[in-house]
This record gives structure tokens, sequence and C-alpha cells, in this order.
């Protein structure tokens, strides 16, 4: 188990800083302008119409942003899906599974590949004592 410190800390790392409670406040701000409960400035108010307007906007485009997907999915022709109701299995595979074929097509020319050349490092080896 390791030594523990009385510090607390671990190496390469300071102690928290030591700050006051209170802040000194300048004598300008010391005494705000009292203002009644409710009552809200022309500044503020235009602030608080830009954000509104702000938000609005980005609702609405959040909004048409939503529409659109729907109604791109609704306009789609529906001859692009295939019924395969009348379609033989294997037509179905054959025009759906091309890649898979393709895939194991290349899978197979490639292990054919490595057992050749094995079956060549083989002959070299042990045949011909060339090594």
């Amino acid at each position: 188990m390791a030594k523990r410190s009385r510090l607390g800390s671990r190496p390469g790392q300071r102690r928290p800083l030591q700050r006051s409670t209170t802040k000194p406040v300048p004598a300008a701000e010391a005494a705000p302008t009292p203002r009644p409960a409710g009552v809200v400035t022309p500044e503020e108010e235009a602030r608080a119409a830009e954000l509104e307007a702000q938000i609005l906007a980005e609702e609405k485009a959040a909004e048409n942003a939503r529409k659109g997907r729907t109604q791109r999915v609704a306009n789609e022709t529906p001859g692009e899906a295939t019924i395969y109701s009348s379609v033989p299995l294997a037509q179905r595979a054959a025009e759906e599974y091309g890649y898979v074929r393709r895939d194991l097509r290349r899978i197979a020319l490639l292990g054919g590949a490595l057992l050749l050349v094995m079956f060549a490092i083989d002959i070299l080896l042990n045949v011909t004592n060339v090594v």
C-alpha cells in the first residue's frame, strides 16, 4: 500500500487557491439604482424580441426539414419497390445477392492463388532443395 501524504496532493499538482469569501465592491457599483419589480427596460424588451424571433426561425427551419423528409418519402415512385409475389426465389437471389457472389468469387480466387504459392514454395524447398 502506498504511503499517504498529509498534503493530499500528487506530485505535479497544485493546491487549490485560497480565496476570500467577500469581494471588494467599487464605490460606483456599490449602490445600483433600484428598479421596481415587473418593469422591463426597452433594451431588455428589444433583446427578448430578438431572441424570440431567432427561436421561431430555428423551429420553422426544423419543421420544414422534417416536412421535407416526409414529403420525399411520400413522393417516391411505387415502381421502385419490386413486388416479389410472382418472382421465383432464384431470380430474386440473383438480383439481390449479386455482390455476395462477386465477393465469394474473389475469396475463392485469392484462396486458390495462395494455395498455388504454397505449392510452389513446397516444390522449391522439398523437391529441388534450392534453399
